[in-house]
C-alpha cells in the first residue's frame, strides 16, 4: 500500500504579497483549504508542483 502523503506545511503560515500563496509551503489558498479532502493522487500532484517550483527558484 502506498505511503500517505503528509502535508507540506512547515509552520510558516503567511501569504505572499499577492495574497494567493503561502510563503512557507507554497500552496495556494485553494490547495490549503482542500488538502484534508484531497485524495493521494491530488496531493502528490501538488507536492510534485511544489518540488518543481522549488527547483526553479533555487536555480537548478
Amino acid at each position: 500500500m502506498p505511503k500517505r502523503v503528509s502535508t507540506p506545511c512547515i509552520g510558516v503560515c503567511a501569504l505572499d504579497t499577492a495574497g494567493r500563496s503561502c510563503i512557507g509551503c507554497g500552496r495556494t489558498l485553494e490547495e490549503i483549504g482542500a488538502w484534508p479532502s484531497l485524495d493521494e493522487t491530488a496531493r502528490r500532484a501538488i507536492m510534485n508542483r511544489l518540488a518543481r517550483q522549488n527547483r526553479r527558484e533555487s536555480g537548478r
